[in-house]
Formats: structure tokens, C-alpha cells, sequence
């Protein structure tokens, strides 16, 4: 039989007393009325930058941070601004977007939250998103509708903003017109004397939010001339872009619109290892106008899309904040223009 030998139990974590602002501002040597005004960045009280270092230092030996519940309650909202999880699969391009725009709240003292609410939507989502009580939330797509807007605005937020192809009423829209990325793929092959064009639809869930406008895109562009259009859904796989190229021949296309650079860099592999010359045999242009592009041999023809500046939004939002009576905005930020290179 093994004795354990009785050892005085450590003191766990937990019960260390939680460090406060009283704590921060005995060790910095300042009043806690100094502390807050640090450590919530404001601007109406002039502190030293000696000062300043002081507090910090002091907050960072204590492991101390602001209460956000307190402060919510001094400032009348909170300063969480909610965004939703993408449901659908997104690329290199939006996700840039979204680290420009959490900087740029971040430097106005907003919290970001991004929020999953897996098998919920629109309306529905919007109740579950209301239970946190963000001050703002922007709603990338379609699926949200001014009831969802009021539940919202009823629970708190003073901003709600949509980003997609429709304005909703009670909220701040910008519009982002998809199908300007076809038309302007459309019009570049028509005019670099393609008749036979194929567009590629992603078969991934969710993507036709911007495939369909993007085929209707190139089908305007096309409207009323000798080409004609064929759509080409596909799968995001090597084995179905195969299969796709092993019948490239009988399907006489002379150009391909592939949805963005991702699917077109995965289609050119296909269409090459079947022997397909490009640009000679088939035109190839994307959209996104990633650096991977211009690696390939040849180098990716792309639709270059111009998408909101994350500090703009992040402006809007803070006007929001501080104006709540104001009327909704409504801008319209995607510009698309095409970027020639070897592929087409």
C-alpha cells in the first residue's frame, strides 16, 4: 500500500481576488477617475503620456481589464458590435475586408464579435443575435428583413447594417452589385473576339448569392450580339474539373467567365493536363485578382472588385452609434474593372 503523502493544496486561480481599477490606480500612484480615462481611450481629458505608461504598466503587472458590462452601463449601450459567421465559404479577398474592418473598430473602442447561429436565419437569427445586446450589427447577405431590423434596434442596437445586393428597410445598406463582375468579364471576352463563352456556377451552398448575379452579369454584356453563353456548374474538386475538361472539346466553348481566381486556377489546371491550350483554345478570366493569379503560367486575366474600405464602414458604424435618430445610409461600394494578362 502506497501513502500519498497530505500536502497543502495550492490555491487555485480562481480564488485570487479579481484585481479593480482601485487596485490599478494604488500601484500607478493616480486617481481611478485617471484609470478610466486611460484604459477607455478618452479623448475629453488630457493625461500625460508619462501617466498614461504608468496606468498601463500597472494594469498589465495586475492582469487587470476593464469591466465591459460597467462600462456599458455608464456609457447607456455597449460597445459590442456583432457580426454574424459567414454560412458560406469565403475567400482570401473578403477576409481581408474583415481584418481592415475589426482594426478599425477596435481603434474607435468597439468590441467585434463574430457570432455563429448554425441552422438559424434571417429574421430567426436576428432574435438570437438580439439576446447579446450589441450595439451594432452587420449582416453580411440577403435573408435579413425589417423585422428582424426592429427586433434588433428594439434590443438595443443602434446600428444595423446590411452587406449584399438589396437595401432593407431600417437598416444601413451597402449595396454590392455582382453582377457588374460578370458584365465587365462578358464584355472583355466579347471584345477579345470570344463567342463561345462558358460561365463557371459553383455548386458549394450559399456561393449563388454572387454566382447567379455574376451569370446574369455576363448574359447582359452579351445581350443582343452574335455569342452565346453556357452555364457550366461545377464542383469545387479536381475530379469534377477533370471530368468538365475531358469534354471541353465537344462542349466548343472558346472562353471561360470561372467565377473568381480560386475556380479558375482549378479549371486552367484541368483544361491543361487535357491538352487544352490557353488562351490559344479557350480564354480563361477570374475575379478577385489574388497575387496567386499572376504566379500562374499564363498569368490570370481577373476582375479586380474594390470592396468597401473597412475603416469607412467602421466611420459608418460610429456614426450610428452616436446619431441613432438619423436616417439610414445607403452606398453603393463594389467597382469591378477588368486587369488583362496572358490567360485571355
Amino acid at each position: 500500500m502506497v501513502q500519498i503523502p497530505n500536502t497543502p493544496a495550492l490555491a487555485s486561480p480562481a480564488a485570487r481576488p479579481v484585481p479593480t481599477s482601485a487596485d490599478v490606480a494604488r500601484l500607478a500612484g493616480v486617481s481611478r477617475a485617471t484609470v478610466s480615462y486611460v484604459l477607455n481611450n478618452t479623448s475629453a481629458v488630457r493625461i500625460s503620456e508619462p501617466t498614461r505608461r504608468r496606468v498601463h504598466e500597472a494594469a498589465k503587472e495586475l492582469g487587470y481589464v476593464p469591466h465591459a458590462a460597467a462600462r456599458s452601463l455608464r456609457a447607456g449601450h455597449s460597445r459590442l458590435v456583432l457580426m454574424p459567421a459567414p454560412t458560406i465559404p469565403i475567400g482570401p479577398l473578403y477576409s481581408q475586408f474583415i481584418n481592415e474592418l475589426q482594426w478599425a473598430l477596435s481603434r474607435l473602442d468597439y468590441t467585434v464579435v463574430q457570432y455563429g447561429t448554425v441552422g438559424l436565419q434571417g429574421d430567426e437569427a436576428a432574435r438570437a443575435w438580439a439576446e447579446l445586446r450589441p450595439v451594432a450589427v452587420l449582416v453580411p447577405g440577403a435573408g435579413l428583413g425589417p423585422q428582424g431590423v426592429t427586433v434588433l434596434k428594439r434590443s438595443g442596437a443602434r446600428a444595423v447594417v446590411t452587406l449584399g445586393p438589396d437595401s432593407v428597410e431600417g437598416a444601413h445598406a451597402l449595396l454590392m452589385d455582382h453582377e457588374a463582375v460578370g458584365f465587365c468579364a462578358g464584355r472583355h471576352l466579347y471584345d477579345r473576339g470570344r463567342r463561345r463563352i462558358g460561365v463557371l456556377v459553383p455548386e458549394e451552398d450559399g456561393l449563388e448569392l454572387f454566382s447567379l448575379p455574376r451569370l446574369k452579369g455576363v448574359r447582359r454584356a452579351l445581350d443582343g450580339t452574335d455569342a452565346a453563353v453556357t452555364d457550366l456548374p461545377l464542383a469545387y474538386d479536381e475530379q469534377a474539373a477533370a471530368r468538365l475538361a475531358a469534354r471541353w472539346h465537344a462542349l466548343k466553348l472558346d472562353a471561360v467567365f470561372a467565377y473568381n481566381d480560386e475556380y479558375a486556377m482549378l479549371l486552367m489546371r484541368a483544361l491543361q493536363d487535357a491538352g487544352v491550350r490557353i488562351p490559344q483554345d479557350t480564354a480563361v478570366i477570374g475575379a478577385d485578382d489574388l497575387v496567386l493569379g499572376r504566379l500562374l503560367r499564363p498569368r490570370l486575366s481577373t476582375v479586380h472588385i474594390e470592396l468597401p474600405s473597412g475603416r469607412d464602414l467602421a466611420e459608418l458604424v460610429d456614426r450610428a452609434v452616436r446619431d441613432p435618430g438619423a436616417g439610414p445610409e445607403t452606398h453603393e461600394v463594389l467597382g469591378a474593372t477588368v486587369v488583362h494578362r496572358e490567360s485571355s
